[in-house]
């Protein structure tokens, strides 16, 4: 069970701020944070030191600047902030990390549609943390949920692209992206393909 920590939301209060966001502005994001959650919590459940319920927490929450939107990459620093004031500290950072799997601002696909003020705080934050293991494992689950359910990981880089295009930096960041799952596959010692439900069957059926 989670440790109650003043950084991150209780599951219940994490499950309201997300109604409340999807209230504001529907959409798919909901859906795809939900299956982000879940497979998080379905890595975690096989990881050595990682707490499967605080990562669903982080999962359901890390899209949560879409509150504000519709909106692209600028939902990353609104996340941030709306969770940061909130006293989630913890949440907040994952709104942050989650689009950086190379912690570099030239990573982001597609055009910043926040201001030049916002790029450049974006860009200092970033450079003021290191990747922790949560982070990385948000960095994956982000790349294996679509809006109907788990996806593979390449299937997830073509929606990216077809929504957000792609620049000279795409290749590094698919790159990165799979190696994610590579080092999740060996801590967890599976395939974390197997630990998504219905994915494998959707293949093999």
């Amino acid at each position: 069970m989670t440790l109650p920590s003043a950084a991150l939301p209780s599951p219940e209060v994490a499950e309201q701020l997300l109604l409340d966001a999807e209230a504001l502005n529907p959409g798919a994001w909901v859906p795809h944070s939900r299956y982000v959650a879940l497979a998080a919590q379905s890595i975690a459940e096989r990881h050595p030191t990682l707490d499967p319920e605080r990562m669903h927490t982080l999962g359901l929450l890390h899209d949560l600047g879409r509150r504000t939107g519709p909106n692209k990459d600028r939902h990353i620093l609104d996340g941030y902030d709306f969770l940061t004031a909130l006293g989630y500290t913890d949440a907040a950072r994952v709104a942050l990390t989650h689009s950086f799997v190379i912690p570099e601002l030239d990573t982001l696909q597609g055009a910043w549609d926040g201001t030049p003020d916002d790029f450049a705080r974006l860009g200092q934050l970033l450079a003021s943390l290191t990747l922790s293991e949560e982070d990385r494992l948000l960095q994956l689950c982000d790349m294996l949920a679509l809006a109907d359910g788990f996806c593979t990981m390449q299937e997830r880089m073509i929606d990216v692209a077809l929504r957000y295009t792609v620049n000279d930096r795409t290749p590094e960041r698919w790159q990165a992206q799979l190696a994610l799952k590579t080092h999740f596959d060996g801590v967890c010692g599976v395939n974390i393909y197997r630990l998504l439900p219905g994915l494998v069957e959707r293949f093999l059926g």
